[in-house]
């Protein structure tokens, strides 16, 4: 394994974190983070986000230190859900702009003098850091709510550079991010000033990582290089494990063979020799003394074979140990019993439309802001009035579904026409945010499913990698992976089945693994399915149908080869 930077910004000292209902999130982890650029990756519910909270100060841990060389700054991992809070105050800037501006304004009071301290040019400050992020100035006096997803991610890792932290943690930063928004990132990335963790699926981010640290069953083990380069280490490592798993079991079942083949020459001789004893064809005495020597050597012949069988069981545990076999969550959408012929979403702009049909793949995208969650939204709204347009004003289940788009997403929705044709609409929402934060994972599936027994609906919870204690806990405590898990089996309990599946970004937070199980059940999938994502990969792998690209001035652009019905 390459060698990792050596000077140390955080450091772990048997690190324990249990959570209040007793499962242990971390078990005495001990290791270093250095001071440049540093991915940290991990499964689904290794524990990263909690590691990254723990060490921002925002739990506390139940046993070990954490010591840090400096102050820290934070961007969580579900840093878009706080819709209310304003720019400034993701920036971390908000008590001395507000302090300038009052001053300006002519409020003279002594504590907004405190509060401005040397930061007279704080709002020209933060206006070209969110330059530098690629955004505009007049961001700076909006709310999270009217950002999209990608922007606010944007705002918050531009308030970290604008406050020059020596400790930067970042949980998931590119999710939401559009391609040129993660351009501006990587570009921000590579010229990061101090030492930068970042938890993150984003293979092309972490190729830019300086180590890789990966947390695994509690153990902290860091590679001096990036991702790519731990992979094919980690890939090779693995590789010769299970190679030496099979040559240990190769040998324990030589060792076998030849304790059996040993016992069964020490019977003969026992046979030969009680024969020879009946028979009186030697001397008693001399009998007695051959019968003694055989069994010191046959007691000598076992205990040599049988330790050699010990040494090679011990030799293939040793080697099972080195070969990972983790767990695979088992995605299996349901049938909807959707015909080919049937009309499911008509989607179109002023000059055109086009009609999914039956059991197609389809994909929406665009810059972030122009409104693709926003027009998502609509389609779940309108949904349960089949054939009726959206509506952004309308409701679903009685609730008001909130805007989570800019505010220049409203031009290119309103260009935009979505039908649905059916009111079995399954839902997964790009901030996972139809869960009920402080109900339990097993409270929040039976609101769903009132009707499936408890045992069963743990049952189906499994073959999510939710077990245990986790289903018992709140999902507020969950990680971005894990809510993403109940989120979906909450959808495929629905009954009866969703004719479409409507995803926005799904592959937020989720691990290679996890991406991969998805990819296969909607590929499999008998529904329609349409989907806002930025991950080209994924999209690649979906065997599209139809690909859309909206712009901001609400049109709808074909991107493959698929004729275009005028409409």
């Amino acid at each position: 394994m390459s060698t990792p930077s050596l000077s140390a910004a955080v450091t772990l000292d048997r690190l324990t974190f249990t959570w209040p209902d007793g499962s242990i999130a971390l078990d005495a982890l001990s290791g270093s983070f250095g001071s440049g650029r540093t991915g940290l990756v991990g499964r689904n519910g290794a524990g990263k986000s909690t590691l990254l909270r723990l060490i921002a100060g925002e739990l506390t841990p139940t046993s070990g230190a954490i010591t840090a060389s400096a102050d820290i700054a934070y961007l969580p991992q579900r840093l878009t859900l706080d819709t209310d809070r304003r720019v400034a105050d993701l920036l971390g800037i908000a008590g001395p702009l507000d302090a300038v501006r009052a001053i300006t304004a002519g409020d003279v009071d002594p504590a907004h003098f405190d509060a401005v301290g040397d930061d007279w040019d704080i709002e020209a400050r933060a206006e070209a850091s969110l330059a530098e992020a690629g955004l505009d100035p007049s961001f700076l006096d909006r709310t999270v709510g009217e950002l999209s997803g990608g922007e606010a991610v944007l705002v918050a890792i531009a308030g970290i550079r604008l406050r020059r932290a020596p400790i930067t943690l970042l949980d998931e930063p590119t999710n939401n991010l559009d391609r040129h928004a993660r351009a501006r990132l990587s570009e921000m990335v590579r010229a990061w000033k101090g030492a930068l963790i970042v938890v993150s699926h984003d293979i092309a981010l972490l190729d830019l990582m300086d180590d890789t640290a990966e947390l695994y069953g509690s153990t902290l083990s860091v590679f001096g290089g990036s991702y790519s380069q731990w992979r094919e280490w980690l890939d090779g490592e693995q590789d010769a494990a299970r190679q030496a798993e099979r040559d240990a079991a190769q040998t324990l079942k030589k060792e076998k063979r030849q304790r059996i083949e040993a016992e069964t020459k020490l019977a003969r001789r026992a046979q030969m020799g009680r024969k020879a004893f009946e028979e009186k064809r030697v001397p008693k005495i001399i009998a007695n003394g051959r019968k003694m020597a055989a069994q010191v050597s046959a007691g000598r012949l076992r205990t040599e074979v049988a330790g050699k069988e010990d040494a090679a069981r011990q030799a293939l545990d040793a080697a099972g140990h080195r070969v990972r076999d983790d767990d695979s969550m088992k995605i299996e959408l349901p049938d909807p019993g959707v015909s080919s012929s049937r009309r499911i979403l008509t989607i179109g702009d002023e000059a055109r439309s086009w009609v999914v049909q039956g059991p197609e793949r389809v994909a929406l995208i665009g810059r972030n802001g122009v409104g693709k969650t926003t027009l998502l939204r609509r389609l779940v709204e309108a949904g349960g009035h089949a054939d009726a347009d959206a509506d952004a004003g309308a409701s679903c289940g009685g609730m008001h579904l909130p805007r989570t788009e800019s505010s220049d997403s409203s031009v290119a929705t309103a260009q935009v026409r979505v039908k649905a044709h059916t009111d079995r609409i399954g839902y997964l929402s790009q901030r996972v945010d139809g869960l009920d934060e402080s109900a339990s994972v097993v409270a929040n599936i039976a609101a769903a499913a009132p009707h499936v027994p408890d045992k069963e609906l743990r049952n189906r919870l499994a073959r999510f990698l939710i077990r245990g204690a986790t289903m018992e806990r709140p999902v507020s405590a969950l990680s971005g992976g894990e809510r993403f898990r109940v989120a979906l089996a909450k959808l495929l309990l629905a009954d009866p089945a969703p004719h479409v599946v409507v995803l926005d970004e799904p592959t937020n937070n989720l691990d290679l693994d996890t991406v991969e199980q998805l990819v296969e059940a909607l590929r499999a999938y008998r529904g329609a399915v349409l989907v806002v994502s930025h991950d080209d990969v994924f999209l690649q792998r979906l065997d599209l149908d139809l690909t859309l690209e909206l712009d901001g001035e609400g049109v709808l652009q074909q991107i493959d080869d698929r004729p275009a019905p005028r409409g």
